[in-house]
């Protein structure tokens, strides 16, 4: 589930919260603004990144249920310092035991940069399962495939169009839906009866932005893995970099995020996938 190191995690952050779209952020704090507490369940929360992010958008009583199989992250995630919030951390393997991540009360389910992990089958099984519960969904930072480089270099293309293919490798779910995967989710939600709040969560680089070598570096393993050639990967490396040391590169990476709401009260039709 979290394949990321810690301190990957914790530089980026900065950029995800940044990033995450306002718009779909005030959705989810409209819909639970009401509530006299909320209870939350973070999946492939990762060190708490998420719930760092939100929690003030959220109503004063909180419970969050942060859910990962890494347990040296889920030792990373935040104490809960005030006292109408509680913080629970549960290790849980989310290929095979996401229904047991969503038992019990819960007004919420959240993910971040994570859909675009799992494969198709495992997308609906989510899906149908926050659909019989009649539960609101937040999803963030899902990438969408869309990667802009500035100014443009002749390599650009072929290393992009690969590293979309690797994103639909195997990352432990399955086939990745990689890109698609954003799209398939707000189809399914749509299909099912659930409104839907969306918008653009770009992840934006200036040339200052050291995080740059990072993510040139995991475009450049990500297409030598599928077999792209190495000279051709390498050379188009130190091209970009001779750029950012020259303070010219900027980079974009294209996200969305999306609330799925239930649109009435009752829970859909729909037969859970519990076994």
């Amino acid at each position: 589930m979290s394949d990321f190191p810690a301190d990957w995690l914790a530089r980026r952050e900065p950029y995800d919260r940044r990033a995450r779209n306002p718009e779909v952020l005030a959705a989810v704090s409209r819909h639970l603004a009401a509530l006299p507490a909320v209870t939350v369940v973070d999946l492939a929360c990762g060190t708490g990144a998420t719930l760092r992010a939100i929690t003030a958008a959220l109503p004063a009583r909180q419970t969050w249920r942060l859910i990962d199989n890494d347990l040296s992250l889920l030792a990373r995630t935040p104490q809960a310092t005030e006292p109408d919030t509680i913080i629970r951390t549960v290790p849980i393997d989310l290929v095979h035991d996401l229904e047991a991540a969503l038992d019990g009360p819960v007004d919420l389910v959240t993910t971040s940069a994570f859909l675009d992990l799992v494969s198709a089958p495992w997308l609906e099984r989510l899906v149908t399962e926050v659909a019989v519960r009649n539960l609101r969904f937040y999803v963030a930072l899902s990438y969408d495939g869309r990667v802009a480089l500035e100014p443009a270099d002749r390599g650009d293309d072929a290393i992009i169009a690969a590293f979309n293919r690797h994103q639909r490798t195997d990352k432990g779910f399955g086939p990745a839906l990689g890109p698609a995967a954003i799209s398939n989710a707000i189809g399914l939600f749509e299909r099912i009866g659930y409104s839907i709040v969306q918008g653009r969560a770009d992840w934006e680089f200036g040339p200052a932005d050291d995080l740059q070598v990072d993510i040139l570096a995991g475009f450049a393993a990500a297409a030598l893995a599928i077999g792209a050639p190495a000279g051709e990967v390498d050379a188009w490396v130190s091209r970009r970099k001779r750029l950012l040391a020259q303070s010219r590169s900027t980079l974009r990476v294209g996200h969305i995020d999306l609330f799925a709401c239930p649109a009435v009260s009752a829970a859909p039709d729909i037969p859970s996938t519990r076994r």
